[in-house]
């Protein structure tokens, strides 16, 4: 997490700071990016980059995590949006991610995180969903899903099928990726994948 310096900073400034971060970490996957290139583009020291971060992974992470949380506000209104269906509201929340991510250099940030993933960036994605990572946000889903068409007996299992979730989703990004599906190919594939899971998980009708 950013140090308390990197909040006290004017919002200009911050601003800054992390568009040349989104702009060096578009270029370069984690392991590669550097950091003078960060601070050259922030027209900052290097050593007032050390006052706001620890390093460039400590950075990294606090970029990919304010774009997942993105995507979280987004789950919450699209289970009201579907009367509670987790399934539909969650093939949606893919196609957004899939198709309608702003620009160029957000779609390179989250490619790089992607191709490049370590076991700390497949956390950050299969585990942005679940109750131990935001308590008061997991109410919020469990008062917007709609549990009675849910084949689970405890709450908590709920947590568990989030987690299922978006570790398919992650996957199925890497593949589209990698094997250079379009995004019409990539949503097919994730739509069957839903589909199965939703045999498992809802009530029979």
């Amino acid at each position: 997490m950013p140090k308390l310096t990197f909040f006290n900073l004017a919002e200009s400034k911050r601003k800054t700071l992390i568009e040349a971060a989104e702009k060096e970490f578009a270029k370069s996957p984690l392991y590669e990016a550097s950091i003078a290139n960060i601070v050259k583009m922030a027209g900052i020291p290097r050593g007032s980059f050390y006052q706001y971060f620890e390093d460039k992974e400590d950075l990294y992470f606090y970029l990919l995590d304010e774009k997942l949380k993105e995507n979280k506000v987004h789950l919450i209104t699209l289970l009201r949006e579907h009367n509670g269906d987790i399934i539909g509201a969650i093939i949606e929340l893919y196609h957004r991610f899939l198709v309608m991510i702003p620009d160029e250099e957000e779609r390179n940030f989250l490619k790089n995180a992607m191709l490049y993933a370590t076991h700390k960036v497949e956390n950050s994605f299969t585990n942005m969903f679940h109750a131990s990572q935001d308590n008061d946000y997991f109410t919020e889903i469990l008062e917007a899903v709609n549990m009675q068409r849910l084949n689970i007996k405890e709450e908590k299992e709920l947590s568990h099928i989030l987690q299922i979730i978006s570790a398919v989703a992650f996957h199925n990004f890497i593949e589209k990726l990698s094997k250079e599906l379009s995004d019409e190919e990539a949503m097919k594939q994730f739509t069957s994948r839903m589909d199965l899971i939703k045999r498992g998980i809802y009530k029979s009708e």
